[in-house]
């Protein structure tokens, strides 16, 4: 078995023996929502099918009724003029390809038209078929996949990106990213170039880069990124590199915007009486909270309601008290890990092998 496809199968296991195994802890992506809280009844009901005519039906009247009911989604202008959704739905962890498919079909039938997926995800294929079953026209969908370390060379970097290109099912992809800053990021990004020049991927970023990689890159690369995918959430704010960020006209993204219910941020007190302010949940606020600093975000979750819950956050605004308020939790440590730590770097690469 390839050892990337067995380790992410194992993740769940290895999680509860040790943070430092976890999938969340290596990064990949970790958009996250209260499901890991909950109950393995509580998923076991979550998981349960629906009528596959009756989801490719409710897709457009949902959408529908979304837009009578005057909800709109906000945008993002990357650095080439592209626009982005700064709300989308991310599948980490969603590898059961009915599971993934059905959870992409609700979200698009909640509203959300960005999907962010991975090559290390294994779940392309049922992001594909969704996108086909919706019947929503491929200009309103934005969909982002990722580039494995494996693959980050010159070389294999063009065969990487078509494979996923097919497994999507689409003649373009609008944001392809270097999943981790490992292996010959600048070879691969040469032909990231090539391909954005060709029309084949609408915009090209990173995703885990640090502030002096990104200064780095950006000074030494024709094409620059146009977003970067990290860790963000109330508890690892990352202001000091959204500002590095901002410098070089590079878009900030946020992956685990709820930190994986880590530290008990699903109860935290002080989330929790801003929500009570607005009347809004926790997992309302903390998105509020990135998209008022302008933060694009792509939350995670398997039930259709909570999709719901985390699309509707654009008809209430934080006042500065709040948005200081929750700054100020800030601790400027990682809840996951350190892709300074060699230990780390050696235990992303060795996954290739």
């Amino acid at each position: 078995m390839n050892p990337r496809r067995e380790f992410l199968k194992t993740s769940a296991k290895v999680a509860t023996m040790t943070s430092l195994a976890s999938l969340g802890i290596l990064g990949f992506n970790a958009c996250d929502s209260k499901d890991s809280l909950e109950s393995k009844d509580s998923k076991a009901q979550d998981t349960q099918d629906s009528a596959e005519s009756t989801m490719r039906e409710s897709i457009t009247n949902e959408a529908s009724q979304i837009s009578r009911k005057g909800k709109s989604m906000q945008t993002i202008t990357l650095n080439n003029g592209v626009q982005m959704p700064i709300l989308g739905y991310g599948v980490y962890q969603i590898s059961d390809h009915k599971e993934c498919q059905r959870c992409v079909e609700d979200a698009m039938a909640v509203g959300y038209r960005s999907i962010d997926t991975a090559q290390a995800y294994f779940n392309e294929e049922a992001v594909g078929a969704a996108i086909k079953a919706s019947g929503i026209k491929r200009e309103e969908l934005f969909i982002t996949t990722k580039l494995w370390i494996s693959d980050v060379t010159q070389e294999r970097a063009f065969k990487a990106f078509e494979t996923s290109r097919k497994k999507l099912g689409l003649d373009y992809v609008d944001l392809y990213l270097i999943h981790q800053p490992f292996n010959d990021i600048y070879g691969a990004w040469r032909a990231m170039s090539k391909l954005y020049q060709e029309g084949l991927i609408k915009a090209i970023g990173v995703s885990n880069f640090y502030p002096d990689r990104i200064a780095d890159f950006c000074l030494n690369n024709e094409v620059k990124p146009a977003l970067n995918q990290i860790e963000c959430n109330p508890l690892h704010a990352q202001f000091e590199a959204q500002e590095i960020l901002q410098e070089y006209g590079v878009t900030m993204e946020s992956w685990a915007p709820f930190g994986e219910g880590r530290n008990n941020m699903f109860y935290h007190p002080t989330l929790a009486a801003v929500g009570k302010k607005h009347d809004k949940s926790i997992a309302q606020v903390i998105l509020r909270w990135l998209v008022q600093r302008n933060i694009i975000v792509i939350p995670k979750t398997t039930r259709k309601e909570r999709m719901s819950e985390n699309f509707n956050i654009f008809d209430f605004s934080l006042d500065e008290e709040d948005m200081k308020t929750i700054a100020a939790l800030d601790d400027k440590q990682s809840l996951f890990f350190n892709h300074r730590d060699p230990a780390m770097v050696k235990m992303l690469n060795e996954l290739r092998r």
